[in-house]
């Protein structure tokens, strides 16, 4: 079975509508039929949260909140085993700490990372990229 982790690039990209976001949809479509594991680290799902209250206020926040509870993700607390494969990921590629959740965790779930953000192209050889 295909595994999937979704970095905050392709969560916002969904919930807006973007480039990428019927990608994510498929994806979506995908775990739902039991074809696929998607898996989104807690950081991610705390920066699309606090991107959205940002930008749109409480209500949006809630609404993409409300709207992924739907779906079958993982979503994967950062335990030290994840916590410390991010720290070595921040620490010798530019990329946020959020980012550097998010290939950790597909580093260690073996799973593709679903983005659209290019600062994740240094780590193609690290890790695959699902760019949507």
């Amino acid at each position: 079975m295909k595994r999937y982790v979704l970095d905050t690039h392709a969560l916002i990209s969904y919930a807006e509508g973007e480039k990428g976001g019927k990608d994510v949809a498929e994806l979506f479509k995908k775990a739902l039929d039991g074809g696929a594991e998607i898996y989104l680290c807690v950081i991610n799902w705390g920066e699309m949260y606090y991107i959205a209250l940002r930008e749109g206020g409480i209500e949006r926040a809630e609404l993409y909140k409300n709207t992924l509870a739907k779906y079958p993700i993982n979503i994967i607390e950062a335990n030290k085993e994840l916590t410390l494969q991010a720290a070595k990921f921040k620490a010798f590629h530019k990329m946020s700490y959020a980012d550097a959740f998010a290939a950790g965790l597909s580093k260690l779930r073996k799973a593709e990372l679903v983005t659209g953000d290019k600062e994740f192209k240094p780590l193609e050889g690290e890790i695959k990229i699902f760019w949507i």
